[in-house]
């Protein structure tokens, strides 16, 4: 990675691996590459190594190999000068349940010796009214719902200026509201040109608020890049209803059309008279034209993608949350 391009980056690592007690990897020998700027979503299932590299990444766990970088600089070495302009939120808020949202608030800022005590009531202030939570500032926390806390833990890390936010699965456990409000609130921090990295096993987080995905499988990075790259890599179909399947084939066969799978649509086994094939270069309407010619009576053509959660799914070898 040349200089350059690891200037443009808020998050680097280079061959990241984490070997426990007993041999077990939880990961290994990734390279991430995470956009300044960007809302970057940290993808896979529970167990396949995302929490473990944040921690790696926030110098909260020593890696076994390689290196990373926040924001240009080294960690773990580097945490004290770096981390203040970093705000995180990593396996669930923990607060004092008798204390306000404000106390709360006010306890975690005084244990930050750099933060300046003058302007902590006006920075408390200012991060509680960013994540929606200014009436309820004097409300104890244990009567906080599940989506003020996590708004409270985000609040957390704004009190202060930060270049780069990290959220471990901030949504996990969450009702459908809560979701909502934790996704718009994602959406305005990354307004303000902060950088994001969210860890999720959530599709409709991916989809709706980031721009660049990683996808992790058993500890390994499959994909990393735009999420508009990752749709690309997903091959369109072109999918036929016919009685006459074996004819079909065979015309799929002329026209050099890989991976031709009878009796299946986008993974639902089991239709019959259907035939699908990766449609490629070839135009549908020169397929329809062949068919027809072939005497290949067409009850339907139609040509599809396959769905995020398919190509997920192809890459980590196992489902996700599609919401919750």
């Amino acid at each position: 990675m040349t200089a350059a391009v690891a200037a443009d980056l808020a998050i680097a690592s280079s061959a990241l691996t984490k070997r426990f007690r007993g041999g077990q990897v939880a990961v290994d020998h990734i390279d991430l590459a995470v956009p300044r700027g960007s809302v970057y979503g940290f993808l896979g299932p529970n167990g396949s190594g995302k929490t473990t590299t944040i921690r790696m990444l926030l110098g909260l766990a020593y890696p076994t190999a390689g290196s990373a970088e926040l924001l240009g600089v080294p960690m773990p070495d580097g945490a004290v000068s770096v981390l203040s302009r970093v705000g995180s939120l990593v396996e669930g808020p923990a607060f004092y349940p008798y204390l306000s949202g404000w106390d709360n608030l006010a306890r975690y800022d005084a244990a930050d010796r750099s933060a300046p005590p003058k302007t902590a009531a006006a920075r408390i202030g200012a991060a509680l009214e960013r994540v929606g939570l200014s009436a309820a500032a004097k409300k104890k926390y244990r009567n906080y719902s599940l989506g003020m806390k996590q708004r409270l833990a985000i609040a957390a890390g704004l009190l202060r200026p930060r270049e780069l936010i990290i959220l471990d699965e901030p949504t996990n456990g969450l009702d459908p509201q809560g979701t909502r409000e934790v996704r718009s609130l994602v959406r305005q921090i990354a307004a303000d040109g902060i950088t994001v990295f969210v860890s999720s096993h959530l599709l409709a987080e991916v989809e709706q608020v980031c721009t660049h995905v990683g996808v992790m499988r058993t500890g390994r990075l499959v994909f990393q890049g735009p999420l508009a790259e990752l749709r690309r890599t997903a091959a369109a179909r072109i999918v036929v209803r016919t009685a006459d399947v074996v004819t079909a084939a065979e015309v799929f066969g002329k026209l050099g059309l890989a991976d031709p799978v009878t009796g299946a649509v986008l993974g639902q086994q089991g239709e019959e008279g259907v035939i699908s094939a990766e449609l490629g270069d070839a135009e549908p309407e020169r397929v329809c034209a062949e068919l027809v010619h072939a005497g290949v009576g067409v009850r339907g053509l139609s040509v599809e993608s396959p769905s995020l959660e398919d190509l997920f799914v192809g890459l980590t070898g196992e489902g996700f949350d599609v919401e919750r």
